[in-house]
């Protein structure tokens, strides 16, 4: 069963499928924001459907951009023989 799943994610011709099926639970999850009940909100922007997922992505590319930042201008990254 393990060697299946490793298999399915793991090989390149599965890559197609994959990205359907990225793409498939994307928007399975942004549709269900649209059932949510939105009555109790506190916040103006809870009350846009979809905007969960929006925030969601927006802080993912934040915190690449931001470790990116970090480790190459902020010098955390070194080279590969520093410790020779």
């Amino acid at each position: 069963m393990i060697a299946r799943i490793v298999g399915f994610f793991g090989d390149s011709k599965y890559a197609n499928l994959r990205l359907r099926l990225f793409y498939l639970v994307l928007a399975l999850i942004v549709a269900a924001d649209f059932v949510v009940p939105r009555e109790h909100v506190e916040y103006l922007w809870e009350r846009i459907p979809g905007s969960s997922a929006v925030y969601g992505f927006a802080s993912c590319v934040a915190i690449i951009f931001v470790s990116k930042f970090l480790g190459h201008q902020g010098g955390l990254m070194r080279s590969e023989d520093y410790y020779d």
